[in-house]
């Protein structure tokens, strides 16, 4: 008999069997995520109870993640960023966030860690995490007249250029937050982009903003501050800095662009990546048409 039953907020699962009990903690306080497990810890604890299988020495999954974390040299800062915040997190609250994009990322990278866990020979069994792992396509892009606003009621200069950068070359923030005079070109930048180093194109307009302003450095706090502030007092809703980039790809293949292209420019590892996210957006550009 398994029960499944809750101590000091975390969960944990005892097994009986002909008199011998073996109780382990599941490391989490979310329900659902208990009960994910449940099945997975319920099978070794029947098998170490019955005498079929002796009881291994299982990594933890915060040693684990430390491992995990430490292992692959070859990960951007920003990648290694998000894991470690997501590892961290998940560690120490034991749960998952509530926003499905959030979610899924959350769950997605846990289960890189589950993966990598078991090539490497530290766990006999990967409990990964069911449910959804690529979310659900942000459809947030600005029209002309918020972009016009934007660029022309943005009083302090500095982040006005900023903004009009991030929408003239499609580049990420955490891509553009620092510039320097070693890494542009002519018509091109070098970033430390989400999988590593990439190329970001410089277009005539951006290239004007980095004749201005050569190089900058701007923190992480100093941006989504000033963005919060200004996003208010301009009356934007549901308004975000990576809209900018949205926005860039959306109009650039509503002017013809190949999507091909586009997602060079945007930095995508593949096409199909580009069509998920902008064909929900162009399906409501199609004109009309009788069958």
């Amino acid at each position: 008999m398994a029960t499944l039953y809750q101590n000091k907020g975390h969960w944990l699962l005892t097994v009986q069997h002909q008199g011998k009990r073996l109780t382990r903690s599941l490391r989490t306080k979310d329900k659902k995520v208990a009960k994910q497990l449940k099945p997975y810890i319920e099978s070794q604890l029947i098998l170490e109870l019955t005498g079929l299988k002796k009881r291994t020495s299982v990594v933890p999954f915060p040693d684990l993640a430390a491992k995990f974390l430490k292992a692959n040299t070859k990960r951007s800062k920003n990648t290694q960023k998000l894991y470690k915040y997501i590892l961290r997190s998940y560690i120490n609250d034991n749960s998952l966030p509530t926003n499905p994009n959030t979610r899924a990322i959350f769950i997605r990278t846990i289960n890189a860690c589950w993966n990598w866990g078991l090539k490497q020979g530290l766990i006999d069994k990967a409990n990964k995490l069911e449910g959804d792992t690529r979310g659900e396509p942000r459809q947030r892009v600005y029209t002309s007249d918020e972009l016009d606003l934007l660029f022309n009621q943005i009083t302090d200069e500095d982040f006005n250029s900023f903004v009009r950068f991030a929408y003239y070359t499609g580049a990420r923030s955490g891509e553009i937050r620092r510039i320097s005079r070693a890494t542009v070109f002519s018509n091109y930048m070098i970033v430390d982009g989400k999988s590593g180093r990439r190329i970001v194109r410089l277009a005539s307009q951006a290239r004007k903003i980095l004749d201005q302003n050569p190089q900058w450095d701007y923190t992480v706090n100093y941006v989504q501050l000033t963005w919060s502030r200004n996003r208010n007092r301009l009356g934007l809703k549901d308004a975000r800095m990576h809209d900018l980039r949205r926005t860039f790809g959306y109009n650039l293949i509503k002017q013809g662009r190949p999507i091909y292209e586009v997602s060079k420019l945007l930095g995508h590892s593949s096409v199909t990546t580009t069509e998920r996210h902008y064909a929900p957006l162009m399906a409501t550009d199609i004109e009309e048409f009788k069958l």
